[in-house]
């Protein structure tokens, strides 16, 4: 298994992309998360890595939450696999997460449509757009060639931590969240974690490079505010349209 960070900034980054990250595994991609613009980070990454990464290659999507940093592009996305690919798109989220997905998200976009300038308009819902795959936290769930394992975490709004994977390999993802001794035991148990780091409620860097060398030398960084002093950090922080093997 082999990841591409799409983006790697924070929400106020000026230099960075919100952070998406596409996993690779036998042709088929997975997003976890879908900021705008989704498309063109995409196109971007595909050009830069010579890997087949757009949008007929994503076998699903998987959100953490869904401040906008992390979920602006879903309606693009959706609304491109629709009318472009012809087909719904495979989203994944704990409950919690997919709880607010239509109506505190997508609705005020995507409830009504027009099929043609002479015809009503027609009403639209969740299931018209998506397929949807709650996930667990007492066992994976697949999504395409993905196992997927979600967790909670603290933030403001309900999030989840991930666990993925395939080809023998697991990837943990900590979304985002304050410093939590117990999520960070559980991503541990993954062969390599991205964790983000930031302002307020966010995890502090301080917390994260006080932690053992060796949960360190497995740990990268995403989610990080310009200000990183990235060549000084004590964890690698990603780079974006750089492909990294798990």
């Amino acid at each position: 298994m082999r990841f591409v960070p799409l983006g790697v900034g924070d929400a106020f980054s000026e230099h960075n992309y919100s952070s998406c990250v596409a996993l690779e595994q036998g042709g088929q991609l997975l997003l976890v998360d879908c900021p705008h613009p989704v498309l063109k980070m995409l196109r971007e990454a595909r050009d830069e890595t010579n890997l087949p990464i757009d949008a007929a290659h994503v076998a699903g999507i998987v959100l953490t939450h869904l401040h906008a940093d992390h979920a602006s592009g879903v309606e693009t996305f959706a609304y491109y696999a629709r009318f472009v690919l012809g087909r719904k798109v495979r989203l994944a989220a704990h409950p919690i997460v997919l709880s607010r997905l239509w109506d505190g998200h997508l609705a005020a976009g995507m409830e009504r449509s027009l099929p043609a300038l002479d015809e009503p308009f027609r009403e639209n819902h969740l299931e018209d757009f998506f397929d949807i795959t709650p996930l667990r936290e007492d066992g994976a769930v697949e999504v395409g060639p993905f196992a997927v394992e979600a967790r909670p975490t603290i933030h403001h709004i309900p999030c989840a931590a991930l666990r993925l994977s395939a080809g023998g390999r697991t990837l943990g993802h900590s979304g985002d969240t304050t410093f939590d001794e117990g999520l960070i035991a559980w991503l541990g148990a993954a062969d390599l974690v991205l964790h983000e780091t930031g302002y307020g409620v966010h995890t502090a860097y301080d917390s994260l490079a006080a932690l053992p060398a060796p949960l360190r030398a497995k740990m990268r960084l995403i989610h990080y505010p310009d200000a990183l002093d990235r060549e000084r950090s004590a964890i690698e922080p990603l780079r974006e349209r750089i492909v990294y093997n798990v």
